[in-house]
């Protein structure tokens, strides 16, 4: 087991990591439900559903410009973690389609801040050295399944007007580790830094955030459809809970145990494997989903396609984007990925499913992850070609 020391303020990472996702986890499978109580349509509850994607295109690059133009990442996170826990009181008022659109929009302009630049914080704590990361990032998951198992109870026992509650408090709680943060100082570098339009020209650096892109769209699959195809196959709701469930508690497993994985198999390595894995998984759901055993093998490889794919990003992304670039260096990624290619992934199987049916839907998430898989080979290819053409300087 690795000695070396944690970061400064690993607590406070993990404090809100798993406020933050739990807010998550709280929110994003009970708000529909809570908007549909409250009298809006399927149409207008599918406006505001989509907003917690789109405001992820734009809202980490503001904030990520802003954190690292003025060097005040703490002041930033603590004031988008007020405004959206402020923000957020306007869900207990109002009925109206409008209100609530004005609300959505607020909310996730703020939250959107929190996940780019809480990471870009801690990868400044850990200078470089990534041991230590999974072990904090898994506090992510773990406040997203307790949060969806115990919300889920709650509300079934005292209704789905509790959700806000529950997901405000969270909020709060967010708030209130973002305030016990401090700043941490950005390592000095020898050499001058590039500017993020210099890096976005490089042919790596555009195939990487491809790469990203293709497997973000490809798991739209999972995150807006996977419910329903296992309904319609005929899981009861409790089979689909635990699916998403063990899910999560693989990308836990794997988020406690990655740091001597990426020591002996590297980021490359690893990051080809969790593309290639999401192949294999989406062909198996797409598939042979009626076999339980067949979805419980697919639901373990969430691990890979998620939390390996999750991590080893990050690890290549600090090749590029450090120092003074670490907050939009994350923001491009969320943004890119998370934003981009969850909402045009989504626009596009949503298409295929309405027209073709579901086992199409999985079979393009299959070519995605495998286009995905071709762009990040050339990103790593281009980078070996980068540094040998450096080193013939």
């Amino acid at each position: 087991m690795s000695t070396t020391s944690r970061p400064e303020q690993s607590l406070n990472f993990a404090l809100f990591f798993f406020a933050y996702y739990g807010y998550v986890g709280v929110f994003s499978p009970y708000a529909s439900l809570y908007f549909a109580e409250h009298g809006l349509s399927a149409a207008q509850i599918g406006v505001l559903m989509s907003l917690l994607q789109v405001m992820r295109i734009f809202g980490p690059n503001l904030w990520g410009w802003v954190a690292d133009r003025n060097g005040q990442r703490v002041t930033v996170l603590r004031a988008t973690s007020v405004a959206a826990a402020l923000a957020f009181c306007g869900m207990f008022y109002g009925q109206l389609f409008l209100h609530f659109f004005a609300i959505m929009v607020l909310v996730n302009l703020f939250t959107s801040a929190q996940g780019p630049i809480s990471e870009a914080l801690m990868l400044s704590a850990m200078r470089g050295d990534l041991t230590h990361y999974g072990r904090l990032r898994l506090w992510g998951s773990v406040g997203f399944i307790v949060s969806v198992m115990c919300a889920g109870q709650l509300l079934d026992w005292y209704g789905i007007d509790l959700m806000p509650w529950i997901a405000l408090a969270l909020l709060v709680m967010v708030a209130g580790v973002a305030l016990r943060m401090r700043e941490v100082p950005v390592q000095a570098h020898a050499h001058d830094t590039p500017s993020v339009r210099q890096l976005l020209r490089k042919r790596e650096v555009l195939a990487f955030f491809a790469s990203t892109f293709l497997m973000v769209a490809a798991h739209a699959s999972l995150y807006v459809y996977y419910s329903l195809y296992l309904a319609e196959i005929g899981y009861s709701k409790t089979v689909i809970g635990l699916m998403w469930s063990l899910g999560v508690i693989a990308e836990i497993v794997f988020f406690y145990y990655q740091a001597p994985l990426f020591r002996r198999f590297g980021v490359k390595n690893l990051m080809l494997m969790s593309l290639l894995t999401g192949v294999v998984r989406f062909l198996m759901i797409g598939g042979g989903a009626q076999s339980l055993l067949v979805l419980l093998i697919a639901q373990v490889l969430h691990a890979a396609t998620f939390g390996v794919h999750h991590s080893a990003s990050v690890a290549t992304l600090q090749r590029w984007f450090s120092g003074p670039l670490q907050a939009r260096g994350q923001a491009l990624f969320i943004s890119i990925s998370y934003g981009l290619g969850g909402s045009l992934g989504g626009l596009l199987l949503s298409a295929c499913w309405d027209t073709f049916g579901a086992r199409l839907v999985y079979l393009i998430a299959a070519f995605l992850a495998m286009a995905g898989a071709g762009a990040a080979m050339l990103s790593y290819r281009w980078q070996v070609m980068d540094e040998e053409s450096k080193g013939k300087e």
